[in-house]
């Protein structure tokens, strides 16, 4: 079975339109729990343009309190802290959450949409790897399907990686000519991954269309959607929302 991880984000962005708690990112991450997310995944920038380090201690504590269920914060290491936002490493091992997917983006990117050069990065991530991993805390790497940049993820310590799916996404929604290639190339880095002893997550713009395809990537041990889901949600319903992606990911 396929985890699927419900990213909050979208939900924490309209949040912070107003003043006030509405909608309430806890209660909205309860519902998905309820309705059968194996998880729930937040990505808190510096900005705090959506999700805020008050949300990840609380979202903790819900995740903490369900057995089975799994926390995931994923986030930038190298940022730095901003006004009352810690840091990432500092946000992470306070909250303990299940797994920390390192992602390589910018404060000024509008999201994330690139994987890790581990040649540039691979020396500074390894003590941040090992510190994380002391704390009991899985961890994940945020990668384009480059076998040789895979096969460093493994020797900088990383548990996981998380393929960045941007590209196949905007394949399927156009029906680009080079859809089967892009798609052939994630599953050999699935593959890749899985004979260096790394297990295998994806993420980014997964959705209803393209997600029934995906799903058969070699290994694939979960998906973290957010953006999709929570459109989805204004037509069918949150529960009914998660649902649909639930049954999607078992091929119902």
């Amino acid at each position: 079975m396929i985890a699927l991880s419900v990213n909050l984000n979208k939900i924490a962005l309209i949040r912070n339109s107003r003043e006030g708690n509405f909608p309430d990112v806890v209660a909205h991450g309860r519902t998905c729990l309820d309705a059968g997310a194996q998880g729930l995944t937040v990505h808190p920038r510096p900005d705090q343009r959506h999700i805020r380090p008050g949300d990840v201690r609380d979202l903790a504590a819900l995740c903490k309190g369900r057995d089975g269920i799994e926390f995931n914060v994923e986030g930038n290491p190298f940022a730095e802290p901003m006004g009352d936002y810690p840091g990432l490493m500092s946000l992470v091992l306070e909250t303990q959450p299940d797994q920390c997917t390192l992602v390589p983006d910018s404060n000024d990117q509008l999201t994330s949409d690139h994987g890790f050069d581990l040649k540039r990065d691979g020396a500074r991530l390894e003590p941040m790897i090992a510190r994380l991993k002391d704390a009991n805390i899985r961890v994940s790497l945020f990668m384009d399907p480059n076998l040789e940049q895979i096969s460093l993820a493994r020797e900088v310590g990383a548990d996981r990686i998380e393929l960045y799916t941007g590209p196949y996404a905007e394949a399927v929604a156009t029906q680009s000519a080079d859809m089967e290639s892009i798609f052939a190339a994630h599953c050999a880095a699935a593959e890749h991954a899985r004979q260096l002893g790394l297990g295998v997550n994806a993420g980014h713009d997964l959705n209803l269309i393209n997600l029934p395809r995906y799903r058969t990537l070699p290994g694939l041990l979960e998906v973290s959607i957010g953006h999709a889901l929570t459109v989805d949600a204004l037509n069918m319903g949150l529960d009914n929302a998660v649902t649909a992606y639930l049954n999607c990911l078992s091929g119902n």
